[in-house]
């Protein structure tokens, strides 16, 4: 298959619309090996694949490290890297798991989103990533969903308050070429949105065939200021992967009955056109005009592989339909 490129926002950089994200490479549920890691991504490599996402959180740094020595031969013109700002790493205790990864790297975490914080975090991310400048570079889990009123008015102050600029600072100096958000909910891109420009959101799970979130503003702000889309999460932690049965899972925890109500619905529409409930939510993805890229999060070639089947179908009348609503 041919995998295209699409162009970020209003940036120079272009990515491919299919991108490998990192959390499963930082051990995120379950162990993989160093050489697991480095067959997946060599097999993402020879699929066409040349966008990957990574950040500090995943594994400590254990996301970061595999993926900057896969790549360590490649030349670096020939693919995009994204990393994330937020959590700072330092020399720590070593853990069986810690945050939903196995067998973290040993650093302990702190969050700063301030210019110092952000610049630590990104010096360390391009060490351990074996480069020297990072393509997209998102600041990660801002918003109330990660940290709550109280604690997130204090880390919004200080992104809004030298963050940005140190980022800004960054594009300017060309270590990087994009800045983004990496979020879960919508509201805190339109606030930072209403007092400085983005290039690129990283959105998980709020522009899905299941969740239309981002329907209700913040795609018109993004169309006003010429933000693109990253697209991660679209099986909505596993309920359009796996479809309604018993256990699935919505956003990080059991699927409520209103949502697997709502999955049952959408499978019968995706069968009577054609498609799995899988398939659909990857050709929902795919084709928003909103989104440059569609991040693939996996540890796996074979659910790396199902999924690259999924976004090169050839659809019907009727599919395209369904799935462009």
């Amino acid at each position: 298959m041919v995998i295209k490129t699409k162009q970020v926002g209003q940036t120079h950089l272009r990515v491919s619309t299919l991108s490998l994200g990192g959390a499963s490479i930082g051990n995120l549920g379950h162990e993989i090996t160093d050489a697991d890691a480095k067959s997946l991504m060599d097999h993402a490599w020879s699929k066409g694949i040349r966008y990957f996402d990574t950040a500090p959180h995943y594994g400590r740094g254990r996301s970061e490290k595999r993926i900057g020595a896969c790549l360590a031969n490649r030349p670096r013109d020939d693919y995009a890297l994204s990393s994330k700002v937020g959590r700072v790493l330092s020399p720590g205790e070593h853990l069986d798991a810690a945050d939903g990864f196995i067998k973290p790297l040993p650093n302990a975490v702190r969050y700063d989103y301030s210019a110092d914080g952000i610049l630590e975090s990104f010096e360390s991310s391009c060490e351990r990533l074996c480069t020297s400048r990072i393509d997209i570079l998102f600041v990660h889990d801002i918003g109330v969903m990660t940290h709550g009123e109280v604690a997130n008015a204090r880390h919004f102050d200080d992104l809004m308050g030298s963050g940005m600029q140190a980022l800004h600072d960054l594009k300017q100096s060309g270590r990087i070429n994009a800045i983004g958000l990496g979020v879960n909910e919508t509201q805190v891109c339109l606030d930072v949105m209403a007092k400085d420009t983005l290039d690129v959101i990283l959105l998980a799970g709020r522009l899905t065939l299941m969740d239309r979130e981002a329907e209700d503003g913040l795609l018109q702000a993004c169309a006003a200021q010429g933000t693109s889309l990253v697209l991660g999460g679209i099986f909505n932690s596993g309920i359009l992967a796996t479809g309604p049965q018993p256990g699935a899972w919505f956003d990080y925890a059991p699927a409520p009955d209103h949502i697997l109500e709502k999955a049952a619905q959408l499978q019968a529409q995706a069968h009577a056109v054609g498609l799995t409930l899988a398939a659909a939510a990857m050709q929902f993805a795919i084709r928003h005009p909103a989104a440059c890229s569609v991040l693939i999060g996996t540890g796996k070639i074979t659910s790396l592989q199902r999924n690259l089947d999924a976004a090169n179908l050839a659809l019907s009348d009727d599919a395209l339909a369904f799935v462009s609503t």
